[in-house]
Formats: C-alpha cells, structure tokens, sequence
C-alpha cells in the first residue's frame, strides 16, 4: 500500500523484491497467527493502524525486536525499536 500511494518507493519491482526477499538466508517471513491476532487488537496505548499493530504483536509474540522509525512504536514500552 506504502508504495501504490507513493509513500516508499522501491529501486525493482515490488514481487521481484518479494521474491529476493524471501531467498535470503537472514529474513524469515512469519504468518499472522490467531494469537498475534488476538493480541494485536489487545494492545493499548498504541495508535490504530492495523499493520503497525500486527507487526508490533508479531515482535512481542516471538520476544523480537522492530526496526522503524514510527514515533508512536518507539515510543511503546512493550516493544524494542532499532533504528
């Protein structure tokens, strides 16, 4: 969605990127679980955006850290950022 609203713009073609993406050694892709889920719509004191919340109950469900530079998820004390 960032990139069909112009809003990150990629150097390739976004499934060209998934697809190099996904072969790296380093990057695991975890799918959203029930769990996450369920937490995602639990967590408080974090705005509303449904992604952000999705990826900030991701890194609390598998005690990992979230690379971003959004205010309010630094800012949330149940997570740790890098950035």
């Amino acid at each position: 969605m960032l990139v069909a609203k112009n809003r990150l713009e990629l150097s390739i073609d976004l499934n060209d990127w998934l697809t190099i993406s996904e072969s790296l050694p380093f990057v695991e892709f975890i799918p959203v679980s029930n769990r996450i889920a369920l937490q995602s719509v639990h967590l408080q004191e974090l705005h509303n955006d449904p992604a952000d919340r999705i990826i900030v109950a991701t890194a609390i469900e598998l005690s990992a850290p979230v690379v971003s530079a959004d205010s309010k998820i630094i800012a949330y004390p149940f997570v740790k950022t890098i950035w």
